[in-house]
């Protein structure tokens, strides 16, 4: 079935009318993982259909964070979907810890001869939205899928409405949810309502945007007695500013100045460049992963299959490791009818998934501040702090982790 097999066409029930699509792959989710793996099924000559519930204007226009690894970065440039993250990317080569008045720079060059590239998320999705209306399989923005039918057949079925009630129904021999926390296709591959792993931090991040240059050149990771401290940026004019807070804290509570007081604690050395604050948002830390990625011919990837504590900069890339293995996987099967990859899928994809679990596990609970720790825990983090920070061997796992594991599924270029 090559890409153009697809077929559509339209029927009427009343005055209902509903679209029919016939397609080789049905795909829940504008997003990274959902437009990277349907680029990557072009290259092998196999049709999908994308859709997602939000405008394109939605989805381009939210402002989200992104580091992105070196691994990841490869793959959009080298696949063909954009240069950009090279050319306008701001290119990391170390981030800073910051505690107990100290200052320490962890060398990714050094450690690992690679580099973390800040180059936020919404710029992603416009290179991979754009490679998608080049190569003439523009995405399916505003349509809401409300279930998966014939799910544990051969030939699942998609359906929905569109922006004006419409219905539509997407035919296909496979279906992936890459449809984030809410996923319509989680609820089918997992029944059961206990059947994921989950934890919920005690701490959340009060996150701000500001108007004015970067303060730093790297990222600022800080840990104080108040808690954590991140400073990041989002470009040359805006900035990306969190520090921890209560789960519970209403964003609008706080004022301009005890912002700036709370971010600039605990930083080492550094005078926090101030500007207009025009955004303010609360933002919750859980993981969670679910224990089942497949269901017959249905498939999770992304955030629909694990979230993750942002501090350890994964979510993005680790979904890129879920879409290489499932696009392995979906050649393999349309090439040779085989599904011995996509038996395998599950194990392959979660062995990363939980390296990454812990190691933004590990992030978190090492610079935030538990509200009930004790005196002892407290020491006892700045002893991991220093253990980390004073030995060579730790200051390459921390890179290493930090710019990205290879991807051990390579059949992509």
């Amino acid at each position: 079935m090559k890409p153009g097999f697809r077929r559509i066409h339209s029927s009427r029930n009343g005055s209902m009318m509903t679209q029919h699509i016939r397609t080789q792959v049905g795909i829940l989710g504008a997003g990274p993982a959902g437009l990277l793996l349907a680029h990557l099924l072009h290259k092998a000559g196999i049709d999908s259909v994308v859709i997602d519930t939000k405008s394109r204007e939605e989805i381009e226009g939210t402002v989200k964070a992104g580091i992105v690894e070196s691994p990841a970065a490869e793959v959009l440039s080298q696949s063909g979907v954009s240069d950009r993250i090279y050319s306008e990317g701001m290119k990391h080569d170390g981030i800073e810890f910051h505690f107990d008045g100290t200052a320490h720079r962890f060398d990714f060059q050094k450690h690992t001869g690679k580099s973390a590239y800040l180059y936020p998320q919404h710029e992603v999705l416009k290179d991979l939205i754009a490679a998608r209306i080049r190569d003439g399989v523009t995405p399916l923005f505003s349509h809401t899928a409300t279930a998966i039918l014939d799910a544990e057949s051969s030939q699942p079925r998609i359906v929905g409405t569109n922006a004006v009630g419409e219905g539509f129904e997407i035919a296909a021999d496979i279906v992936v949810g890459a449809d984030g926390s809410s996923s319509v296709a989680r609820s089918f591959v997992n029944k059961d309502r206990n059947s994921s792993y989950f934890r919920e931090y005690p701490f959340a991040w009060y996150g701000v945007l500001v108007k004015a240059p970067p303060s730093f050149d790297e990222l600022i990771y800080s840990r104080s007695e108040d808690g954590f401290v991140l400073i990041s940026t989002r470009d040359r004019d805006v900035q990306r500013m969190y520090f921890q807070c209560d789960p519970e804290l209403d964003a609008a509570s706080v004022s301009d100045e005890e912002i700036w007081r709370k971010l600039q604690a605990g930083i080492a050395g550094v005078e926090l460049t101030r500007g207009p604050i025009f955004r303010k948002d609360v933002l919750r830390f859980r993981s969670f992963v679910a224990k089942e990625l497949r269901n017959g011919h249905v498939f999770l990837m992304g955030d629909a299959a694990h979230t993750v504590p942002p501090t350890g900069a994964k979510g993005m890339n680790l979904a890129f490791s879920d879409v290489l293995w499932l696009n392995e996987a979906l050649r393999e099967y349309f090439r040779s009818g085989s599904e011995s990859l996509m038996d395998a899928y599950p194990e392959n994809a979660m062995k990363r998934i939980w390296k990454a679990q812990h190691f933004s596990y590990w992030m978190t609970t090492m610079l935030h501040v538990a509200p009930d720790a004790s005196e002892f825990d407290k020491k006892r983090q700045l002893g991991e702090l220093r253990s980390v920070t004073e030995s060579a061997a730790a200051n390459a796992y921390l890179s290493e982790g930090y710019v990205g594991w290879d991807y051990e599924a390579d059949d992509w270029r």
